[in-house]
């Protein structure tokens, strides 16, 4: 059976991104905005671009996530709190993906936010909603390679969870996005770790006039 996968946030770069890649490869994907007319504004505007093949997207209000197989929270920082209200009527069981990178920029360019009690926004999402299975993914892929659907992706994408199931569907859906490679790594604690690590490749891209990834090296899945 397929996956079927909503977005929320997928009016911004990194949302977009990921539902025209899945799109293509043949995932049925939905967009969610608070604004249901943004939504489905910019499902119109993303068919437009997407190759004859690709499946359509559709969209609309956040609320109209609730009943697809992954939800992936796709939104800036500052609209985490809204987006989480909007989505208070998620089916016990769902699976969420926190895509989210607590962060901030100021003089000196971008810097992780730290929570108050230290803990990931990954995992104040699973405290959000202690019934559903939350996965931490996507938090370094890059929104402008996404965007080149003429070019495949050269990027592994970093996984964790505390359910190993959800975790194992998460990098099955990083997998279908050609020229990405979805890679366990552990419990759901590490996602500070992973959040952290955006602004520092931001920082790299910035610096070196790049769009660079993650690659593990020397890593051979099988």
């Amino acid at each position: 059976m397929t996956t079927t996968v909503g977005i929320a946030g997928g009016t911004g770069a990194l949302g977009r991104g990921l539902a025209a890649r899945w799109a293509v490869a043949g995932v049925p994907v939905r967009i969610g905005s608070r604004d249901a007319a943004r939504g489905e504004t910019a499902a119109a505007e993303l068919n437009a671009e997407l190759p004859a093949d690709a499946v359509a997207v559709d969209g609309g209000h956040l609320s109209w996530l609730t009943d697809r197989d992954v939800v992936v929270l796709a939104v800036p920082y500052e609209s985490v709190a809204p987006t989480l209200a909007a989505l208070a009527d998620l089916p016990d069981g769902r699976l969420l993906v926190s895509a989210l990178n607590p962060l901030a920029f100021d003089a000196d360019g971008p810097y992780a936010v730290a929570s108050a009690g230290g803990e990931s926004i990954a995992e104040q999402v699973a405290a959000t909603f202690p019934t559903a299975r939350v996965v931490g993914a996507f938090h370094t892929v890059s929104s402008r390679q996404l965007a080149q659907l003429d070019r495949p992706m050269d990027e592994d994408v970093p996984v964790v969870s505390d359910d190993e199931d959800a975790m194992a569907t998460v990098i099955t859906l990083a997998d279908r996005i050609e020229g990405c490679r979805g890679v366990a790594v552990g419990r759901l604690r590490l996602a500070a770790t992973l959040e952290a690590l955006t602004p520092v490749l931001i920082s790299v891209n910035k610096r070196h006039g790049a769009h660079t990834g993650i690659r593990f090296s020397d890593l051979d899945l099988g």
